[in-house]
C-alpha cells in the first residue's frame, strides 16, 4: 500500500496498538488485584498471559509499547511495587510469547533469559551507582527487609539460630550489593522464565489456535483522497482459501452518492467494503486521487455492525472526539444534533440504546469529515423504527456534506433511498432483483403446534441495574408471564424496552430484584442450564475449535459422539461438519451449532435473543425451520427479535414490551391478557 515499506516496518499497525492497549490493561488489572486481595498472589503469574499474547502475535515493539504503557499506568494507579510486577510480567511473558511465535522451545527461552537477566542486573547496578540517594534508599530497604525476616523467624524457638544467621547476612549483602543485585536478577529471570514456560506454555498453545483476522486495512501514508474511486476487474482471495471472494468487480463511486451493497451471506459484500476502505485486492486496479485514509480526517470512515465495539469514550461527547488531534476544531453539539442525539453530550455511553449507539458511531465518523463513509451491516442490531431513522440519516448525509455513503445490508427496504444498488452473488456483480430478499419457506411438516401445561411462571418481576446507586436503571417493571410446555412466544419491543433482561431472567442468569421467576415451582436461578439461552452474537457463544468439540463441551463430560450426532440431526446440520472449524462456518451454521449445544442437554425451554440477526433469506429459512422442528418435539421456544418476518410460522403468541412492562399480549385468537 505504501511506496515506502520501511515506514510500515517501523510504525505500529492499528491492530498492534489496539492489542497492546487492551492487553496491558488486563495485565495491570490482574497485578492490582494480586496486590490488594488476600490469597490472590497467584494472579501475578497470570498477569504475564496478556503480555505473552502480545509477544506471540505481534512484533517486539508492540510488546515494548504494552510494557511501557502498563508499567506507567500501574505506577500511577498502585505504586512502585505493582509497576515492578507489570514490568516483570512483560519481561517473562515476552520471553515465552516470542519463543512461541518463532517456534522455539524451552532451551531457547532459558538461553535468552540467561542473557537478559544479567543485562538487566548490570543496568540496575550502574543506575544505583550513579544515583546515590536512590542507592541509599534501596540499601536501607534491603536492610529493613532482612531484619523483618529475622524477627519473624525468631518468634519460633526452633528458628532462633536461623534468625541470627539471616540477621548476620545483612552486612555481607550490603557490602557486596552489586554482586547481590546482579546474581539475584540473573537467577530470578532464568527461574521465572522456566516456571512461566511451564505454566503458560499450554495456555499460549491453546490461544494460538484462535484465528486473528485484521478485517480493516491500515490508514496508509500519503495524500488522502478516497473519492472518486474506480474499481476495475477486482479479484480478492483470502489466505488459505480455494476460491476468490470477489471476482471481476467493476464499480465507480463519486461524490454525493448513497450506494447500497446487497447479497446473501458469503457473497463478498464485506470484502468489497474493505477494498473500498483501502485493502489491496489480489488483482485488478483501484484508481483514486490519493489513499483511502481509513480513520483519518478527510479520508474513509467505517461504522460496523456492533456499535459497542467502536465506542471508547465514557461520555457521548468524549467518544465523538476520541482519537482526534487536540488542535482539531470539532463542533460536538452540532454533530450530535445532526445525528439525532441533541443534548446527549454529558450522557454516559453505557446508558445508550442500540440505535443511539449507532448514531453516536456515525457522529464520531463525521467528526473526521470523511469523504467516504462505509456502514457495514450497521442496522442489523437496531429495531425497526431505529433502523428506518438510521437509514434516513445515512441517505441524507451526501446531500449535506461533500461525501458519499456506502451501506452494506441484507434488507431490501434499506435500498429504496439508494442512488444505486450493487448486488453481489458468489463474489460476482449481478443485476439486482427486487424479490431477492423474500424468504421462501418449505411446508415440509404440516403438524400443528400444541401448547401444554405451564412450565415457567414469572410473577411481579422487577429488575433494576445498579440498585441503590445514582446510576440505577429499571429494566423490568411488574412483569407477569407464563410459558407453557411446547409454547411459541415472540417478544417484541424497542431498544431499551427490557427484552434482553427478560431473556436473562428466563434463563436464570439474572435474579430479579423483586418478584418470582420459577421453573416447575422452583426459582430458575437455582438451576442455571435448565433453560437454554442463545445470545445475539452466535460466535461469542462458541468456545471450541471444531463443531463436535463445541457441542460436547456444551453438554458436559457425559456427552459423547452419539449425543453430538443426535443434536446435529435435530438442528439440520450435516454430520460431516462435525470436524469443521467454527470460523469456517456461515452465520446460519454458527447459530445452529449454538442451538445444538443447547439441546444436547435436552432442555424443555429455549430462549433465543435475535436468532435471525445478520442472516440472509436462506439462513433465515434454515433457522426458522430448525425452531419449528424443535417446537414440534415439545420444546418451548421464546424468541426475542426485532425481525418478525417468518416468525409467525413458529410463534403463535406475541408479547410487546414497553419500558419494562407488557404493553400487549396477543395470540392468534386475539388478546389473552
Amino acid at each position: 500500500m505504501s511506496k515506502n515499506p520501511r515506514v510500515h516496518r517501523q510504525a505500529l499497525t492499528p491492530a498492534e496498538l489496539a492489542t497492546a492497549a487492551v492487553m496491558s490493561s488486563f495485565s495491570v488489572a490482574l497485578s492490582v488485584v494480586a496486590m490488594v486481595v488476600p490469597l490472590a498472589t497467584a494472579l501475578q503469574i497470570v498477569a504475564a498471559v496478556p503480555m505473552a499474547v502480545v509477544a506471540q502475535r505481534h512484533r517486539t515493539r508492540a510488546l515494548v509499547s504494552a510494557a511501557v504503557a502498563g508499567t506507567l499506568v500501574a505506577f500511577v494507579a498502585a505504586g512502585t511495587t505493582t509497576a515492578i510486577t507489570v514490568a516483570t510480567s512483560a519481561l517473562l511473558g515476552g520471553l515465552v510469547g516470542r519463543a512461541k511465535r518463532k517456534g522455539h522451545g524451552l532451551l531457547s527461552v532459558l538461553g535468552t533469559a540467561s542473557i537478559v537477566g544479567p543485562s538487566l542486573g548490570l543496568v540496575t547496578v550502574l543506575a544505583l551507582w550513579v544515583l546515590t540517594p536512590l542507592r541509599e534508599l534501596f540499601l536501607r530497604t534491603i536492610e529493613n527487609t532482612i531484619e523483618g525476616i529475622a524477627r519473624l523467624l525468631a518468634r519460633a524457638d526452633a528458628l532462633v539460630s536461623t534468625a541470627d544467621v539471616v540477621r548476620s547476612s545483612a552486612g555481607a549483602v550490603i557490602d557486596n550489593w552489586w554482586w547481590w543485585i546482579l546474581g539475584t536478577m540473573s537467577v530470578s529471570t532464568v527461574g521465572g522464565a522456566f516456571f512461566t514456560w511451564l505454566i503458560l506454555g499450554a495456555v499460549l498453545d491453546r490461544l494460538a489456535t484462535i484465528p486473528v483476522v485484521d478485517h480493516l486495512p491500515a490508514g496508509g501514508d500519503g495524500d488522502i483522497g478516497p473519492l472518486p474511486v474506480r474499481l476495475h476487474d477486482i479479484h480478492f482471495r483470502y489466505d488459505g482459501a480455494h476460491s476468490d471472494a470477489l471476482q471481476g468487480i467493476d464499480l465507480t463511486i463519486g461524490y454525493g452518492e448513497f450506494v447500497t451493497i446487497v447479497g446473501h451471506n458469503g457473497s463478498g459484500k464485506s470484502t468489497l467494503a474493505r477494498i473500498l476502505a483501502g485493502r489491496v485486492p489480489t488483482s485488478g486496479v483501484v484508481e483514486r486521487p490519493g489513499i483511502a485514509g481509513l480513520g483519518r480526517v478527510g479520508g474513509t470512515a467505517v461504522v460496523l455492525q456492533r456499535p459497542e465495539s467502536q465506542i471508547l469514550g465514557s461520555r457521548v461527547a468524549d467518544d465523538v472526539v476520541w482519537g482526534l488531534a487536540p488542535d482539531c476544531d470539532t463542533d460536538v453539539d452540532a454533530l450530535l444534533a445532526e445525528v439525532g442525539l441533541a443534548g446527549m453530550g454529558p450522557r454516559e455511553t453505557a446508558s445508550l440504546s442500540g440505535g443511539e449507539m449507532q448514531r453516536l458511531a456515525v457522529a464520531a465518523a463525521l467528526a473526521r469529515r470523511p469523504a467516504l463513509l462505509i456502514a457495514d451491516e450497521a442496522t442489523t442490531m437496531v429495531d425497526a423504527d431505529g433502523r428506518a431513522r438510521l437509514v434516513a440519516l445515512l441517505a441524507d448525509l451526501p446531500k449535506r456534506h461533500r461525501m458519499s455513503v456506502v451501506l452494506v445490508t441484507h434488507q431490501e427496504s434499506e435500498t429504496t433511498a439508494a442512488d444505486r444498488v450493487v448486488h453481489l452473488d458468489g463474489g460476482r456483480q449481478v443485476e439486482h432483483a427486487q424479490d431477492w430478499m423474500r424468504a421462501r419457506f418449505l411446508d415440509d411438516d404440516p403438524t400443528p403446534f400444541r401448547a401444554g401445561a405451564p412450565l415457567m411462571e414469572l410473577r411481579g418481576v422487577e429488575h433494576t441495574y445498579n440498585r441503590r446507586t445514582p446510576w440505577s436503571q429499571k429494566a423490568l417493571n411488574g412483569l407477569d408471564l407464563t410459558v407453557r410446555h411446547g409454547d411459541g412466544i415472540l417478544i417484541l419491543g424497542g431498544n431499551g424496552s427490557g427484552k434482553s433482561t427478560l431473556a436473562w431472567v428466563l434463563a436464570g442468569l439474572t435474579t430479579p430484584s423483586h418478584g418470582t421467576a420459577e421453573f416447575d415451582g422452583s426459582p430458575i436461578s437455582r438451576d442455571v442450564g435448565t433453560v437454554g439461552l442463545a445470545f445475539q452474537h452466535a460466535r461469542l457463544q462458541l468456545q471450541r475449535r471444531t463443531v463436535s468439540e463445541d457441542i460436547e463441551a456444551a453438554g458436559g463430560p457425559e456427552v459423547g459422539s452419539a449425543h453430538v450426532a443426535y443434536a446435529m440431526d435435530a438442528v439440520g446440520l450435516d454430520r460431516r461438519l462435525a470436524g469443521r472449524d467454527i470460523d469456517a462456518l456461515s452465520g446460519g451454521q454458527m447459530r445452529r451449532v449454538v442451538i445444538a449445544g443447547l439441546i444436547v442437554n435436552k432442555p424443555r425451554v429455549l430462549v433465543l435473543d435475535e436468532p435471525l440477526a445478520g442472516l440472509d433469506p436462506p439462513g433465515r429459512t434454515e433457522i426458522i425451520g430448525v425452531l419449528g422442528n424443535l417446537r414440534r418435539r415439545g420444546i418451548a421456544i421464546v424468541v426475542i427479535s426485532h425481525d418478525v418476518d417468518g416468525m409467525d410460522r413458529i410463534c403463535d403468541r406475541t408479547i410487546v414490551l414497553d419500558n419494562g412492562r407488557i404493553a400487549q399480549d396477543l395470540s392468534r385468537r386475539g388478546v389473552t391478557s
